[in-house]
C-alpha cells in the first residue's frame, strides 16, 4: 500500500468526518480557478483540526501559494473502501454505572459531618473489618487498609484512564505553538489565523481530557469514603481498645491516634496518608501504571 494511502486510511479511522473533507478538497483541487489551494478558500469545508492533521502527515503539500494535495490518485484510492472507524466513545465519555458512582461518594461524604451516616456506614463494615481489627493494632489496621486503598486505586486508574491520549494532545499543542513561532517569523497572517483557530480547538478538547482522568476517582471515592468513615467511627466511639490508640511518628514522637499534628490533622490521618501514598508508589512502579501524559 502507498504511503499517502495507508496514511489517509488512518487518519479517516481516527476522524471519519474527515473523509467527506477530503472528497471536497479534491473537488476543489481539480475544479477551482486557482492551482493552490488556501485556508480561506476551504475553511468552510474544513475543520482547523483536519487541516493541520493534513498539513502535519504530508497530505496536504507547500504549493506556490497555498497547498496541495500530495497524491489525488492514493487519496481517491483509500477513499474508496470502507475503513473500519475507531470508536472510542466507551472509554472517553462516562456511563451510567460512572455517574451512580460518583452520586454514591458525594452521599457518603455526607458520613463526616452526619452522625447517623457515619454511625450507619460504621457499623455496617465492622461486620467487615471488625476481624481485622479484632487480630491486629489499630495502628497496623489502618496500614493494612491504606495498603488495599493503594492496590485497588492503581487498578482503577490503570484501568480506567488513558493518558496516551493526553500525551498526543500535550505533543500536538507544541507542534503548534512552535508552527506559530515559524508562522511570525515569515509574516504570514493567513497560517496564523488557521494555527489560533486549531489551538482553541485543542483547549476545548481539554474538558474531555479532565473528565477522563476524573472518572476513575469517583470509583476510588466510592470504596475509600467507606472504609475512612469506618475507622473515624471506630475511634470517635471509643471502639478501639486503650492499649492501641497511640502511635509514634517521625519527628513527632508517641501520639494518641486523635491527637491533632502540628494543630491541624490527626495523627491518624497523617498515618493514612503517609501509607497510602508511600505504598501508592511502590505500586504504580511494580505494575508499571502510568498516571501522567507520555509525551515520549
Amino acid at each position: 500500500m502507498a504511503r499517502t494511502e495507508q496514511t489517509v486510511r488512518s487518519l479517516v479511522r481516527e476522524d471519519p468526518e474527515l473523509a467527506d473533507a477530503l472528497e471536497r478538497l479534491l473537488a476543489q483541487q481539480e475544479d477551482g480557478d486557482e492551482d493552490a489551494l488556501k485556508w480561506r478558500n476551504v475553511k468552510e469545508d474544513v475543520t482547523t483540526g483536519q487541516w493541520g492533521r493534513l498539513i502535519e502527515k504530508g497530505v496536504l503539500e507547500d504549493a506556490d501559494d497555498g497547498f496541495r494535495l500530495a497524491d489525488t490518485d492514493e487519496i481517491r484510492e483509500a477513499l474508496s473502501e470502507d475503513v473500519e472507524v475507531e470508536d472510542d466513545d466507551d472509554d472517553s465519555s462516562w456511563s451510567q454505572w460512572d455517574k451512580m458512582a460518583a452520586v454514591g461518594a458525594l452521599a457518603m461524604m455526607a458520613g463526616y459531618s452526619i452522625n447517623s451516616v457515619r454511625n450507619t456506614v460504621g457499623g455496617a463494615l465492622d461486620m467487615l473489618l471488625g476481624p481485622l481489627d479484632a487480630m491486629l493494632p489499630f495502628y497496623l489496621v489502618i496500614l493494612v487498609l491504606a495498603t488495599l486503598t493503594g492496590l485497588y486505586s492503581t487498578i482503577l486508574q490503570d484501568n480506567l484512564m488513558d493518558m496516551s491520549g493526553m500525551g498526543e494532545h500535550q505533543e500536538r499543542m507544541q507542534e503548534i505553538q512552535d508552527a506559530q513561532k515559524e508562522a511570525r517569523a515569515n509574516d504570514n497572517d493567513e497560517r496564523l489565523e488557521q494555527l489560533r483557530e486549531e489551538q482553541m480547538e485543542l483547549m476545548g478538547d481539554q474538558l474531555g481530557m479532565f473528565k477522563q482522568q476524573f472518572r476513575p476517582m469517583v470509583w476510588i471515592m466510592l470504596i475509600t469514603i467507606p472504609v475512612f468513615l469506618w475507622m473515624y467511627w471506630m475511634l470517635l466511639a471509643g471502639h478501639v481498645d486503650s492499649g492501641e490508640g497511640s502511635i509514634v511518628l517521625p519527628m513527632f514522637g508517641q501520639l494518641e491516634l486523635l491527637d491533632g499534628v502540628a494543630g491541624f490533622f490527626p495523627a491518624w490521618i497523617i498515618w493514612y496518608f503517609f501509607c497510602t501514598m508511600s505504598i501508592g508508589q511502590i505500586l504504580r512502579k511494580a505494575l508499571n501504571v502510568q498516571t501522567g501524559p507520555d509525551t515520549a
